[in-house]
């Protein structure tokens, strides 16, 4: 890290912190040169490109899956609070997958897996904009296959 002041390139590092609020590290530095203290923040670089239905490629943008996921969550017990949280998570399993490239329906399907045990009403308002049912047959087999799902959990309990 190159010194603000006097432009060395070494620096140390004397203290480290998280900073939730930024999804940040703090790290406290001093110059190993002119021994002036100043202070970075480190973030993650999300460079994954996802790729859309069409082919086409753009960045990963977690506030446009925050906001897919508001949409299917408004009016029921699920809040913002726990939809931001969800992305969070969502968003650090991707990173965890370390690829650079992740198709929407890769990211559609682990959204979906997470609210079918949040909230299934939550669950049925994305699938139907996610998958783009065209018939109502398609909405009742994806209700029939959730209420066989459920039944499965029940039973294992």
């Amino acid at each position: 890290m190159r010194c603000p002041f006097c432009h060395y390139e070494e620096s140390k590092v004397t203290d480290s912190r998280s900073v939730a609020e930024i999804h940040a590290t703090r790290r406290r530095r001093e110059c190993l040169q002119c021994l002036k203290r100043f202070t970075t923040f480190e973030t993650v670089d999300l460079t994954i490109q996802v790729q859309k239905r069409d082919g086409t490629y753009q960045d990963f943008d977690q506030q446009k899956l925050i906001n897919g996921l508001d949409a299917a969550c408004r009016h029921t017990k699920v809040s913002h609070d726990q939809v931001r949280l969800l992305a969070d998570q969502i968003t650090r399993e991707l990173l965890e997958k370390q690829v650079r490239e992740i198709p929407t329906k890769e990211i559609g399907d682990m959204a979906m897996e997470h609210l079918q045990k949040m909230d299934v009403i939550a669950y049925i308002r994305f699938a139907c904009v996610y998958r783009r049912f065209k018939e109502i047959n398609e909405l009742v087999e994806a209700i029939n296959k959730l209420n066989e799902d459920t039944k499965d959990v029940i039973q294992e309990k």
